[in-house]
């Protein structure tokens, strides 16, 4: 008999589609309070998902989806950092 394994599956913060867990970017609030991307979805900290573009970000960002999620005021600048570490990973 064989088992048929469960797909995690994530909301974005942005457009609010429940996607695979795996298709997803994560963003983390760090121990320390520091807010960064987490491509290997490994990393210690609260996250929470978006999809990998530009849209959903921007989406995020004007309905609080992120600060919601992560529980914390973000400033302007932590956005922008996030906007750049996004284009880059679209690049590849």
């Amino acid at each position: 008999m064989s088992t048929t394994r469960k797909i995690p599956m994530r909301q974005c913060t942005g457009c609010r589609e429940m996607k695979n867990k795996k298709e997803m970017l994560r963003v983390i609030k760090t121990p320390e309070g520091d807010i960064v991307l987490d491509t290997t979805g490994k990393k210690n900290g609260r996250g929470a998902y978006l999809c990998f573009s530009q849209d959903c970000l921007c989406k995020a960002v004007k309905n609080k989806g992120l600060e919601r999620s992560l529980k914390m005021q973000i400033p302007e600048a932590v956005y922008g950092q996030l906007r750049e570490e996004l284009k880059a990973i679209e690049a590849k």
